[in-house]
């Protein structure tokens, strides 16, 4: 069973919350329904990706459309899964045919493993690929910010901490807490 993804939401320069998604929702919804113009960025924690909800209706309208359970019948768009073209050779084709559950499914679990079965050293340039995006929407205009990714991305944890002591506390926190897990999965090898 595939983990449960974890987001964090900004509201200018503090964070307003973070978690499971479902978590996630419930104070974007409350806030939404207090200030509907307040602007929060809300990011997938794993990959690091701005992403907008659509907080109107009632809270449990809210967690159906966005943390809801699985959709029946092709392309369960309750997942946000959208179909997209693969190319492969014939003998991929025919070795996928063999296994139940369908193709899909089949490469659903190849990826699941895949990614499960990462190195830490390749799990840490993800985080840090990660951390980087989130970075450029969020400091990307604070002092020593190219230096800090620099930092981030050569694995000098304790160089980039030097460098963002001076951005915004909730900014700052989730940036170290982030470089230190990826700097702990390259000792992890």
């Amino acid at each position: 069973m595939e983990s449960e993804s974890t987001h964090v939401a900004f509201a200018g320069i503090r964070r307003v919350a973070a978690g499971p998604l479902r978590d996630v929702l419930q104070v974007l919804k409350q806030r939404f329904d207090q200030d509907p113009a307040e602007l929060v960025l809300v990011f997938e924690t794993e990959t690091g990706c701005q992403v907008d909800f659509d907080l109107r209706g009632s809270l449990e309208e809210v967690l159906e459309r966005h943390a809801g359970a699985p959709a029946r019948g092709p392309g369960r768009p309750k997942l946000g899964v959208t179909s997209r073209e693969v190319s492969l050779l014939p003998r991929h084709w025919s070795w996928l045919e063999e296994h139940p559950n369908g193709i899909s499914g089949v490469l659903r679990r190849l990826v699941e493993h895949a990614i499960k079965s990462e190195s830490g050293p390749e799990r840490a340039r993800r985080m840090r690929s990660a951390l980087s995006r989130f970075l450029s929407a969020m400091a990307g205009d604070r002092p020593h910010y190219e230096e800090a990714c620099r930092a981030l991305f050569a694995g000098d944890t304790e160089r980039f901490e030097a460098l963002v002591q001076r951005w915004p506390k909730d900014i700052r926190e989730h940036a170290i807490e982030r470089a230190r897990a990826a700097a702990q999965l390259d000792t992890a090898a």
